[in-house]
């Protein structure tokens, strides 16, 4: 969430970059800072209305001492009027910064300097691309029939269990998701991360925290009984390990890396591009979450790249980079890289990690800041995904096929304690 005092200071660096992001409804900005005027003056007049109070309770005493009895009752009958009238202030009040709250969930995060217009996926920008990709030629097949094949995954009896999108994973398919989860783990803890194991759950405040709510509520599972959300990525409830907490600048930067089951609806997504392991409702991901110091943050961010990059390198598939378009950009980002590898039995590119800065944009909801010399101020949070594994998984499968059978990546072979799947 924008804080309002930003948007007032720099209220056309905010349009400008609104319109980067083809953002139709840039009236919110003045919305919410005649929002904010209108707070100000009813808190300014509680404020004097209290303080009034006050004086007369105090003049009160000093009739009553001195016996004048008449006027200390006249004096009580004002207060009594003060009082009605600041509660109705303080309901105004109450519904004034309701009103300001919701005006600013509406408007997302101003673009970093570096993201290009755009209005779609089409205008992002390639940055790095490994090496030239290219099919497999005839006869290959997608991998959605190398796991029937080799009877790796079950899409058909996940349907039966729960519906379209819960894969069932057996034998060296099971095996294989395994390795890479316990790979990407060690691969983030050497790099400094530490591990945490957070609920797959949340409540309605954690998914308003990171910026989930209200953007993506109809993207997300509710377990209506509870008021929880099943996590649609480990980054919410691991970034809100830091709601409400007051950091001191020794304890950054904050590392931590996760692995969960996540849970996304994808309502409305249809057709053969979300066939197979492409996109799924439930599906197994590692996550990367850092928080730091906002001098800092976009070194940090290029950081992440390389990082993600490295664990690419050692699964030896083709990959490129992309720095999202503003239409691209995720609401709560100020900046984010893509990562998408080739899959050469489908031919075409898959999207299997996210790394964004969020600059304070979820600090400013979580409350979540630091005190560096006496002051106090807002963290930048910053998160990627090292790695989500279906569409790995799928171009792994797809890009190693050979006559023998699929033949792993020597790394990812380690783990797995096999080479070849037959």
């Amino acid at each position: 969430m924008l804080q309002v005092n930003f948007l007032r200071e720099n209220k056309e660096r905010v349009l400008e970059g609104l319109k980067k992001r083809s953002f139709k409804e840039l009236d919110l900005v003045d919305a919410a800072i005649n929002a904010d005027d209108e707070r100000k003056k009813l808190q300014f007049e509680l404020d004097s209305q209290l303080s009034e109070m006050n004086k007369i309770s105090k003049e009160i005493g000093i009739l009553m001492k001195d016996g004048k009895k008449e006027e200390a009752e006249a004096a009580k009958s004002k207060t009594s009027q003060y009082k009605d009238s600041s509660k109705e202030l303080q309901t105004q009040l109450n519904e004034a910064e309701t009103n300001l709250i919701n005006i600013l969930y509406q408007i997302p995060n101003v673009p970093y300097e570096k993201v290009v217009a755009g209005v779609s996926a089409d205008d992002n920008e390639i940055i790095y691309e490994s090496t030239t990709v290219e099919g497999l030629g005839e006869g290959a097949i997608p991998h959605w029939e190398l796991a029937k094949k080799y009877n790796l995954i079950d899409f058909e009896l996940g349907v039966k269990i729960a519906g379209a999108g819960f894969p069932v994973y057996f034998g060296k398919g099971a095996r294989l998701q395994r390795a890479l989860v316990q790979y990407f783990l060690d691969k983030n803890v050497d790099a400094g991360y530490l591990e945490v194991n957070p609920p797959h759950v949340v409540n309605e405040a954690s998914g308003y925290g990171t910026g989930q709510l209200p953007d993506k509520e109809g993207q997300m599972y509710y377990v209506n009984e509870d008021k929880l959300f099943l996590i649609p990525t480990a980054e919410v409830p691991v970034t809100n390990l830091y709601r409400d907490v007051l950091l001191d600048e020794k304890d950054l930067p904050i590392k931590n890396t996760a692995f969960s089951q996540c849970y996304r609806r994808e309502a409305g997504s249809y057709g053969a591009h979300v066939r197979g392991l492409n996109r799924l409702h439930q599906f197994e991901k590692v996550e990367i979450v850092r928080l730091e110091k906002p001098e800092n943050s976009y070194t940090v961010l290029e950081e992440m790249v390389e990082h993600i990059k490295s664990i690419l390198e050692d699964l030896e598939l083709p990959y490129r980079i992309l720095r999202l378009c503003g239409g691209d950009t995720g609401f709560a980002s100020a900046m984010t890289y893509d990562f998408e590898v080739w899959s050469a039995a489908q031919e075409k590119w898959l999207e299997v990690s996210s790394v964004s800065n969020f600059e304070t944009f979820q600090a400013t909801r979580l409350k979540c800041r630091y005190k560096s010399e006496g002051k106090t101020q807002l963290v930048h949070t910053l998160n990627g995904s090292a790695m989500a594994l279906p569409r790995i998984m799928a171009a792994l499968l797809e890009n190693n096929q050979t006559e023998e059978g699929i033949r792993l990546p020597k790394k990812i072979a380690e783990y797995a304690r096999f080479e070849l799947i037959n």
